[in-house]
């Protein structure tokens, strides 16, 4: 497979509503979308970062310029056997994961594709649909909060996910448990709190959460792990875990029993399937998370959680939630909490071409014949 051209189109997405979290306030997603060109097919990925660096170090701004004058050019008018070769050729550029997962994700389209292959059945998945959940951002009252979380289990999602921040935790909480004494509940606290606030997640243990997503600063494990022996729900590692390697040594000292794999978080495929792997020895669960992600990314996710410890829902919930009209033809839409894996080749969704260039802000051609 020879990489022979490669496309980028900067375009903003505006979200259906408004998605508040620890990090602050949101209303649209700035995506890089990306595709490849070779041997006569396309392979598409888009990026997961924003402009500015709130949940890791990388921005729209600088994953624009590494792809169009390092990591493309690194790769244009090679041959690559798989999707190994092609890591192998970038992986020595220091961190920007989310970047690189950019490429080498629109590179395993590509190379599926090639093989005549839908991309579930390349990576070994075990399913055909996916369990889905449904992530809520902070609401403008607790009872706001408790409506949302019942029309989100009324639509079937196997999962709701609340966001909290200090100030807005137990009380929310266990207003939602009391009308829903029975429903699948977890909370993202996007890295908001610290070992002070070890009395906030014991009251937390009598909600009845499935776990706590990464409670603590995004680039520690240790102090999560001191946490971990102090409450009795489970903790799930989120930004902390950027490669295989760190999910290796988080499980190791008990940090915690979930890991939220963002293909995009940790570098792509090659690594979320090594991730998976490690915690299949530790026999703990992974779940898919999500990045706000448009059909591109979404369907990529949707693949990788075939694998077999993708147990738990994931955000991989529908489009629909988010976007007045997504960036490609197929409708990933989840039926009574169960998402259908896109069947064709590759991730199995085709770009809106016309609408994408309507939206895009910014473009690039990059060929191997010329260079631009």
């Amino acid at each position: 497979m020879r990489i022979e051209a490669a496309e980028m189109k900067l375009i903003t997405l505006p979200l259906k509503f408004r998605f508040e979290t620890s990090f602050g306030v949101q209303t649209e997603r700035h995506i890089i979308v990306l595709t490849l060109y070779g041997d006569g097919l396309e392979g598409y990925a888009e990026t997961t970062m924003e402009h500015t660096p709130h949940y890791r170090e990388e921005t729209i701004a600088g994953a624009w310029e590494l792809l169009e004058h390092l990591l493309i050019p690194q790769v244009l008018g090679k041959e690559f056997a798989n999707p190994e070769m092609l890591w192998a050729e970038i992986r020595g550029f220091r961190g920007n994961k989310m970047t690189k997962a950019a490429l080498e994700m629109a590179f395993w389209d590509l190379w599926a594709k090639s093989l005549g292959q839908p991309l579930w059945k390349v990576l070994g998945g075990v399913r055909t649909e996916i369990p889905v959940g449904v992530s809520l951002g902070i609401q403008s009252s607790v009872e706001a909060t408790v409506e949302a979380v019942g029309k989100s289990l009324q639509a079937g999602y196997k999962r709701v996910k609340l966001k909290i921040k200090p100030g807005w935790d137990v009380k929310p909480l266990m207003a939602v448990r009391e009308a829903y004494p029975e429903a699948n509940l977890t909370v993202d606290a996007n890295s908001a709190y610290t070992l002070n606030d070890i009395a906030t997640f014991r009251k937390l243990d009598a909600v009845g959460l499935d776990y706590i997503e990464q409670p603590l600063a995004f680039d520690d494990i240790l102090d999560h792990a001191k946490l971990q022996r102090e409450i009795a729900t489970s903790l799930c590692l989120d930004e902390s875990i950027t490669s295989p390697e760190d999910a290796r040594k988080a499980l190791e000292i008990g940090a915690g029993r979930v890991i939220n794999l963002k293909p995009a978080r940790v570098g792509g495929i090659l690594a979320s399937r090594k991730i998976h792997d490690i915690t299949e020895s530790y026999g703990l669960p992974v779940w898919m998370g999500g990045m706000l992600e448009a059909g591109i990314g979404r369907a990529a996710n949707i693949h990788v959680a075939t694998l077999p410890m993708f147990i738990k829902p994931g955000d991989t919930s529908s489009a629909s939630r988010y976007w007045e009209e997504d960036i490609v033809e197929e409708g990933l839409e989840a039926k009574g909490g169960m998402m259908p894996v896109p069947q064709g080749l590759g991730i199995g969704v085709t770009p809106k071409r016309d609408f994408i260039d309507e939206l895009a802000v910014k473009s690039a051609y990059i060929s191997a014949a010329s260079g631009h």
